[in-house]
């Protein structure tokens, strides 16, 4: 995978949501605002 810059496009991806389904960003891309949180340690019980 190539590096990203700041103001590159995201590249296509899909990943699973807190709802149980999979979201990917094509579903939603220019009908509103998109915001990926990403946590890593904050369900790891440590």
């Amino acid at each position: 995978m190539a590096d990203l810059k700041i103001g590159d496009a995201a590249p296509p991806f899909d990943l699973p949501g807190s709802d149980g389904k999979r979201h990917a960003l094509a579903d939603d891309l220019g009908k509103r605002a998109i915001v990926l949180a990403w946590f890593p340690i904050a369900f790891t019980g440590g």
